[in-house]
């Protein structure tokens, strides 16, 4: 199962808030609806409580040691409320990760046409390296691309 990385949360009225995902999702989830299902929740309802909640790692928000809600949840259960554009990271990873497979290269193949690890490559499609120009062009060559950088 893929795992949505959270960056940042920002809390609504009554007890709602938004959470900005890695991929530019912004999802807007109401937390009352989980109150039937885990009643403990229902203290959420004091707002100060509620307010006092923080990003738990990228993966989680948590209020108080017994209260805690997975972000993937959030990503599966709310309400998309905009797109932003990606962390220039995800846009790499995906083009990379999107060229590769057009060429049905394995990463362990593209690591040893590039000498770059096969676990630098994993993380360059994942989005979580930041590689250098030096090293998106090894991989450009590889796949017979070629690397252009534009600055805006």
């Amino acid at each position: 199962m893929m795992f949505h990385k959270a960056l940042e949360l920002e809390f609504k009225q009554g007890t709602s808030f938004e959470v900005t995902f890695q991929d530019g999702s912004v999802k807007r989830y109401d937390i009352s609806v989980l109150f039937g299902k885990y009643p403990q929740l229902k203290t959420l309802e004091n707002r100060t409580l509620f307010l006092s909640g923080k990003l738990d790692g990228s993966y989680g928000i948590r209020w108080t040691d017994e209260l805690d809600l997975e972000t993937e949840t959030v990503y599966q259960e709310g309400e998309t409320v905009r797109k932003l554009a990606p962390a220039p990271n995800i846009a790499v990873g995906e083009a990379v990760l999107a060229a590769r497979a057009k060429k049905d290269y394995t990463q362990k193949q593209l690591s040893e046409m590039t000498g770059i690890d096969q676990s630098d490559i994993s993380k360059i499609e994942r989005g979580v390296a930041n590689p250098s120009i030096s090293t998106l062009n090894k991989i450009a060559v590889a796949l017979g691309m070629h690397l252009y950088v534009s600055i805006a």
